[in-house]
């Protein structure tokens, strides 16, 4: 697996593992959602700085942005659609 796709292999699966969703993650490494969604789909091209800064966000070593995925693992799947949970119309 290319380098880049590792990466974005990992960052999805971390990301969505504990269940933060892509623009919470973006947000909170300070950049773009558009680049952060571009860096899943392996259109983008990050520099080491950028990877160390979602590292941190995400609480993790460096390193586990690149870890080989076990043979057969299939990619990771996305967090459900929407951005804000429903609410309830309280009436007073």
């Amino acid at each position: 697996m290319k380098a880049r796709a590792l990466v974005a292999w990992n960052v999805r699966r971390i990301r969505v593992d504990r269940g933060i969703p892509q623009e919470q993650l973006a947000y909170d490494a300070g950049i773009d959602r558009s680049y952060m969604s571009g860096l899943e789909r392996q259109s983008e091209n990050p520099t080491i700085d950028l990877l160390d800064r979602l590292a941190e966000t995400l609480g993790v070593q460096l390193s586990e942005l690149f870890i080989q995925p076990p043979r057969g693992a299939t990619t990771p799947k996305t967090l459900p659609k929407g951005r804000k949970p429903t609410r309830l119309n309280k009436k007073a």
